[in-house]
C-alpha cells in the first residue's frame, strides 16, 4: 500500500543525501537518482523537499514519469484525492420505438422499413481514455459507431496497457540509439499481433500463441487497424516501422502467393518473432516507377535456381531481415518482365544501415544482391507476373501509412492541448488565446474527416476480395494516402508553432513533435508520393467508374 506525507514530512528531505520531491501530489525519492539526471544535481537540490510540479513540466513530458514512477514514487500527499471511477454515459431516457417507413419506388406507397434481424444498430461502447476531443477516434468517447464491438474495444485495452508499459517510456531513448530491443518485437509474436497483420484471415494453425483478448474467428481488419493504431500512439514512426514495417508490407505476398510447402516451412518463425521479413521494391533508379526496376534474376543453366544481382535502396528493417520478398526483372522490359522472388538471408546478400532524417529506429537498408542463388519455388505467384502482386499489395502498405498517419495527427493535436492548457503567456495559459484554438481547430477537422473515410475503406476492404478491391478501392486509397499524410504535416506544423523552441531541441515536452515532425517526408513519399498519389486516384477512379457505367 502506497505511504502517505504530509508537505510537512516532505520538506525534512531537503539534503543532497535525503532528496525528496513532490510532483502533481505523488512524493518521489531521488537521493540515488542526482547522477543520472541530465541536468544536474544541483537543479534537483534547490527544489529538495519541495513541490516540483511547476519545473518538472516545464522540461519533461509524461513518459518520464511513467519510466522512472516504479523506480522513485515512494507515496503520495494526504491531500491527495483518489482517483474517482469513471463516470458512465448518460443514459437517455427510453422512447417510444416508433416503425419507420420507407417509400415504395413502383406504387410511391409506404412501408415498414426492415426490422432489427435486418438492420441491428449497435450500441455506444463505454467511453475510454483522456476525453480530449478529437484526441481519440470518437467511438473511444461514447458516440455510436457501426463498425466496433466490444472485441475491438477488448482488444484496444490489451494493446494499451502493452504499450504504455513496455514502449512508451523508452521510445526517445529507442530512437537516439536507433534501435528497439529485440525482446518488444519478440513480444509482437508471443501476443499473437504479427499474425493479425496480414490483411487476411488470421491463421491461427500457423501461430504458436494467438491474441488473448479475441478469438481467431472473429478477426476483422477493424482489429488489425488497432494495433496500428494503438502502437502509433506512441509517436514515432521509427517504432512503428520497426515493429510493423517492413513485416507488414513483406509477409503478405508470401502468405497470399507463395507455395504451400515455402509458406509452411517460413511462415511459423516469422509470426512468432523469431525471424524478421523485408519488402525489397524500391531502388536507386526506380522508386514510384516501379515497372522500370532493373533488379535482375537469371535462371540457372539447370532452371532449377534464379541467379539475383542488383540494389535496393530504402529497405525499412532489411539490416535485420532474415527473409526479403524481392521485385526482380526475370524477362523483358516493363511491368510484363517483373517477378516477385522470396530470397533468404545466403551468401551474396549484403545490408547497410542507411542514415536519413527520419524513422531512426527503423532500420532503413541498402542491399546489394551479388549472385544470390534462390529456387525457384521461391516464386511469389507466376513468373512475370509480379507487378500484379505488387499493386495488389500497396492498397495494404497505403492502409497502414494511412493509419499510423492520422493517429499520429491526434499525437500532436493531443500533445498541443494539453500544453496550451497549462503553458501561459502574455498573462493567460495559451488555450485562451483565439489564434491558438484556430489552429487546433484546423487540425481537429481534418484529423476527423480523413479518420471517417478511413474507417470507410476499412469497412469496404473488409467486404470485397483482393481483386475487387484493389479495382475499385486503389483511386480512393491513392486519394486518402495523399490526405493522411498532408493533414500529418499540417499537423506537425501547427503543433510545433504552439510548442516554440521545445518543439525544435530533441526531448522534453516537446519530444513527439519534434520527432513527428522530422518523420513527415517518411510518409508522404513511401508508398507513392502525394502528387503521383492525387494523380492516381483520379485516373483510376475514372477508369474503374467508367467500366461500371459512369455517365457523364
Amino acid at each position: 500500500m502506497s505511504k502517505t506525507f504530509s508537505s510537512a514530512d516532505v520538506a525534512t528531505h531537503n539534503k543532497a543525501n535525503n532528496l525528496y520531491v513532490i510532483v502533481d501530489e505523488d512524493v518521489y525519492d531521488l537521493t540515488t537518482f542526482q547522477d543520472e539526471h541530465p541536468g544536474g544535481k544541483k537543479i534537483l537540490q534547490r527544489v529538495a523537499g519541495k513541490d516540483a510540479s511547476k519545473q518538472f513540466w516545464k522540461y519533461h513530458n509524461e513518459s518520464i514519469l511513467k519510466k522512472y514512477k516504479a523506480k522513485l514514487l515512494v507515496g503520495s500527499l494526504d491531500s491527495k484525492k483518489a482517483a474517482a471511477p469513471p463516470t458512465p454515459p448518460a443514459t437517455p431516457p427510453p422512447q417510444e420505438k416508433k416503425q419507420k417507413v420507407v417509400p415504395q419506388a413502383e406504387s410511391g406507397t409506404v412501408a415498414p422499413a426492415p426490422g432489427p434481424a435486418a438492420q441491428e444498430e449497435a450500441e455506444a461502447l463505454d467511453a475510454y481514455g483522456s476525453l480530449i476531443p478529437f484526441a481519440d477516434p470518437n467511438w473511444y468517447q461514447g458516440y455510436h459507431s457501426p463498425y466496433f464491438n466490444e472485441t475491438h474495444a477488448a482488444l484496444r485495452a490489451e494493446v494499451r496497457e502493452w504499450v504504455e508499459t513496455e514502449i512508451e517510456p523508452y521510445v526517445t531513448e529507442w530512437d537516439e540509439g536507433k534501435n528497439v530491443p529485440e525482446k518488444i518485437y519478440k513480444q509482437m509474436g508471443e501476443r499473437g499481433y504479427l499474425a493479425g497483420l496480414l490483411g487476411v484471415e488470421y491463421p491461427k494453425h500457423l501461430v504458436k500463441n494467438a491474441v488473448k483478448s479475441v478469438p481467431a474467428d472473429k478477426w476483422d481488419l477493424f482489429h488489425e487497424l488497432l494495433i496500428t493504431d494503438e502502437i502509433s500512439r506512441c509517436g514515432s514512426g521509427g517504432l512503428v516501422w520497426n515493429l510493423i514495417g517492413g513485416y507488414g508490407i513483406g509477409c503478405p505476398p508470401l502468405v497470399k502467393y507463395g507455395n504451400k510447402k515455402l509458406v509452411e516451412r517460413i511462415l511459423p518463425d516469422i509470426l512468432s518473432g523469431d525471424k524478421r521479413i523485408c519488402l525489397a521494391i524500391t531502388e536507386p533508379d526506380a522508386g514510384s516507377d516501379v515497372a522500370n526496376l532493373t533488379c535482375e534474376a537469371k535462371l540457372s543453366e539447370d532452371g532449377k535456381h534464379y541467379i539475383v544481382n542488383g540494389e535496393k535502396k530504402w529497405i525499412t528493417n532489411g539490416i535485420w531481415s532474415d527473409y526479403f520478398t524481392t521485385a526482380v526483372r526475370t524477362g523483358g522490359p516493363g511491368m510484363g518482365g517483373i517477378s516477385l522472388l522470396l530470397i533468404e538471408r545466403s551468401e551474396g546478400v549484403s545490408t547497410r544501415r542507411m542514415d536519413c532524417q527520419g524513422v531512426w529506429s527503423s532500420g532503413t537498408t541498402y542491399i546489394t544482391f551479388e549472385d544470390v542463388k534462390v529456387p525457384v519455388e521461391n516464386v511469389l505467384g507466376k513468373p512475370n507476373k509480379g507487378f500484379q502482386v505488387i499493386m495488389t499489395n500497396f492498397n495494404h502498405e497505403r492502409i497502414g501509412i494511412i493509419i499510423q498517419c492520422t493517429r499520429f495527427s491526434r499525437v500532436c493535436y493531443e500533445e498541443s492541448v494539453k500544453y496550451a492548457s497549462k503553458r501561459k503567456t502574455f498573462g493567460k495559459k495559451l488555450i485562451d488565446h483565439p489564434v491558438i484554438r484556430m489552429k487546433l481547430a484546423h487540425m481537429a477537422r481534418q484529423i476527423e474527416a480523413t479518420s471517417a473515410w478511413l474507417e470507410n475503406v476499412v469497412y469496404q476492404c473488409q467486404k470485397m476480395n483482393d481483386t475487387e478491391a484493389m479495382l475499385r478501392l486503389g483511386g480512393a486509397i491513392a486519394g486518402l494516402k495523399a490526405q493522411a499524410t498532408t493533414t500529418f504535416e499540417f499537423c506537425t506544423k501547427e503543433a510545433a508553432q504552439i510548442f516554440g523552441g521545445l518543439a525544435y531541441s530533441r526531448g522534453g515536452q516537446g519530444a513527439k513533435v519534434e520527432r513527428l515532425y522530422r518523420d513527415t517526408l517518411a510518409y508522404k513519399i513511401p508508398g507513392g508520393s502525394e502528387e503521383i498519389m492525387l494523380d492516381l486516384s483520379i485516373r483510376q477512379s475514372l477508369k474503374v467508374h467508367k467500366a461500371l457505367g459512369m455517365k457523364l
